[in-house]
């Protein structure tokens, strides 16, 4: 059997707010930039926890480069850096090329 892949969808400063701060569900964010190495290497594993926690956490991607106001709001100096939010708020950060089972610990906490 075929399993479709969802991609974690590509959020803009425009609209961080109404996807992310006002979600009614858990959201990763994905800070990360095109000439980031260890962003690219992280990419398939974002994208694999996207179809994965599907409907019970939303996971999102934020190209800093393109938008710069999110990223200095949460104060985004190293990327990848995988913020996670509830209810609104921050309430778990990972910075760096962190393996799967790291993000998924993450996740975890959130029940």
């Amino acid at each position: 059997m075929l399993k479709l892949l969802f991609m974690a969808e590509e959020i803009k400063d425009s609209n961080f707010d109404t996807e992310v701060l006002q979600s009614s569900i858990p959201v990763l964010v994905d800070f990360w930039a095109p000439w980031c190495g260890p962003c690219r290497m992280l990419a398939p594993t974002i994208d694999q926890l996207a179809t994965e926690y599907q409907g019970k956490v939303k996971i999102v991607k934020l190209n800093t480069d393109e938008n710069p106001d999110s990223a200095i709001k949460f104060r985004i100096s190293s990327i990848p850096n995988l913020i996670i939010f509830k209810d609104g708020k921050p309430v778990d950060q990972l910075i760096g090329a962190v393996d799967k089972g790291r993000i998924e610990e993450a996740l975890a906490k959130l029940n």
